[in-house]
């Protein structure tokens, strides 16, 4: 009972989807398996695991999550309106509680070009619904920090409908930190220092913990949990389908428990937390609730045995009890093979800007660089481990924008993903042309995927739907999606998740610098830059 910080020996009485009863017996409960709330997490990219909803359903009952806060924000900047409701009716063929919300920013900025663009009266028309929960993250902090008209629009009108506005303000402190907060910003998940997710407390937000498949925040903020439990939530932000396979907010309380936290904060902080904060329709354990709760197998080891939702088990020794079915592959890829030459670049300036990546981070920092020449053109310094990044528009017929980062680590090969966020452009890094190109053209050929071309092979992890998502099962997906992780590790790639670190290198609203498909572009100052200059 996480309401009332006890735990005793009882049972649990259904009705239909309802809990009728809850009777106390003794306090004697060592030795037994454990009836809780289902647990949540309070936000989730489903896209991001490149699952289709109803499969992200069949491998999150196993770890005990029972719903998600999911901001459809990728899909809906590939395909719009349609994208959202694509996840919605796919959501609702299984018994698992998704709540969306409404995309703030898409396109993201107007420095890239996204498949689709969500206008005011579309916002409204979102936020009308009873299944949309919240005004998704609002990641366009200047508009919101300037007053820009279409910003304040949208704020207005979740306010309108009584619905919760989430934030995005990665580093922003002080009197643009306040302003942020004033205009009803009530949530942020970007926070990797402690004293940056005080702050934002202290001004009344409340912080998302966030241990994703790229960003993990867990252990810089994890005091939170005991110091500030009502201002707390846990999430995932991203997560792939190995990850995903592997456990969800079920690992995070393992983790917080390692750390001596209660467990009735650490439930807190997953479960009651966000219901009350998006008022969700997930029950807490009481009488009269929704009978959503797991039973485990101890509260130390936290092994799921079942799951069960509005009084239905989901989930009972290793097997999930509801179906998926076939879906549809709604998608945009609308450009042509491309050759090796227009990724060419010629050598105008002495120095080049370089985006530095960070392993297990969304930031990046940038570095000054003497860059490789031949024949008058810049090429991969694969010695320095300054590779070409690429990132081509897949809406639209155009030239691609070309780049340079650090420590992404491969020693030969290239690898391309349509997983760019937030636009979802083709994104591409590597040694050579030659096989840049290739692995651009394994992407294009599938309409979306994660590829890579190594001399003479090949390698593809197809996601039709949108270019974001998988067709197959979690399990399969899950498998696929470990094998190219491995061939990108032998080509030389130190990374934990290479083709994550890779997707966040076009997402222009997190600092420091990133490359969108109209250029390197500044994060801090919210502006375009040469990649070559003199001194």
């Amino acid at each position: 009972d996480i309401i009332n910080n006890k735990i005793f020996y009882g049972n649990v009485i259904i009705s239909k989807n309802k809990i009728k009863e809850i009777n106390y017996i003794s306090e004697e409960y060592i030795n037994s398996n454990y009836i809780l709330p289902g647990l949540v997490d309070s936000h989730i990219h489903i896209e991001s695991s490149m699952l289709i909803p109803a499969e992200f359903a069949k491998l999150a009952v196993t770890h005990g999550t029972v719903a998600t806060v999911s901001d459809p924000h990728e899909i809906a900047n590939v395909l719009g309106i349609k994208g959202i409701e694509f996840m919605i009716e796919n959501g609702e063929t299984t018994p698992f509680k998704f709540y969306f919300g409404a995309p703030s920013c898409v396109p993201a900025t107007d420095y890239e070009t996204s498949g689709a663009k969500i206008s005011d009266n579309e916002i409204e028309i979102l936020l009308k619904s009873n299944k949309i929960k919240y005004l998704s993250e609002m990641m366009n902090f200047p508009g919101v920090i300037y007053d820009s008209p279409e910003v304040k629009s949208k704020l207005e009108l979740a306010k309108k409908y009584n619905k919760p506005i989430d934030g995005h303000a990665p580093g922003l402190n002080g009197e643009l930190l306040e302003k942020y907060v004033k205009a009803g910003i009530t949530t942020d998940h970007e926070c990797f220092t402690l004293e940056e997710a005080l702050e934002k407390i202290n001004l009344g937000m409340k912080v998302l913990i966030r241990n994703g498949s790229a960003a993990k925040n867990f252990d810089a903020l994890h005091s939170l949990i005991t110091t500030h439990n009502d201002m707390v939530m846990l999430c995932s932000d991203d997560l792939h389908p190995d990850d995903l396979s592997d456990g969800h907010i079920n690992l995070l309380i393992k983790e917080a428990l390692s750390y001596s936290h209660s467990i009735f904060d650490i439930l807190k902080a997953c479960i009651l937390n966000p219901i009350k904060h998006y008022n969700l329709d997930v029950g807490m354990l009481r009488e009269n609730d929704n009978a959503d709760f797991i039973i485990i197998d101890n509260l130390k080891d936290f092994n799921v045995i079942s799951t069960f939702i509005n009084g239905e088990i989901v989930y009972s020794k290793n097997d999930v009890k509801f179906m998926s079915f076939p879906s549809l592959l709604p998608n945009k890829f609308n450009i042509s093979l491309i050759s090796k030459e227009i990724l060419k670049v010629p050598q105008t300036g002495e120095k080049i800007r370089v985006i530095n990546a960070i392993d297990g981070e969304l930031i990046t920092t940038e570095s000054i660089e003497i860059p490789k020449v031949e024949d008058g053109l810049l090429i991969s310094d694969v010695e320095r481990d300054i590779l070409k990044i690429v990132v081509l528009n897949r809406y639209k017929e155009t030239a691609p924008a070309i780049g340079f980062i650090k420590n992404i680590g491969l020693k030969n090969g290239d690898i391309a993903t349509s997983v760019a966020h937030d636009s979802h452009n083709i994104i591409a890094v590597g040694t050579n042309d030659i096989d840049l190109a290739k692995a651009i053209n394994l992407v294009i050929r599938s309409k979306g995927g994660m590829s890579v071309s190594n001399n003479k092979e090949e390698y593809l992890l197809p996601l039709p739907v949108a270019g974001l998502m998988s067709s197959h099962d979690g399990i399969k997906t899950g498998k696929l999606y470990k094998e190219v992780n491995k061939i990108v590790k032998e080509l030389g790639s130190n990374l934990k998740s290479p083709f994550m670190t890779l997707s966040f290198m076009a997402l222009l609203v997190i600092p420091e610098i990133k490359l969108g498909d109209k250029g390197l572009f500044d994060g801090k100052e919210f502006k375009f830059i040469d990649m070559q200059f003199n001194n």
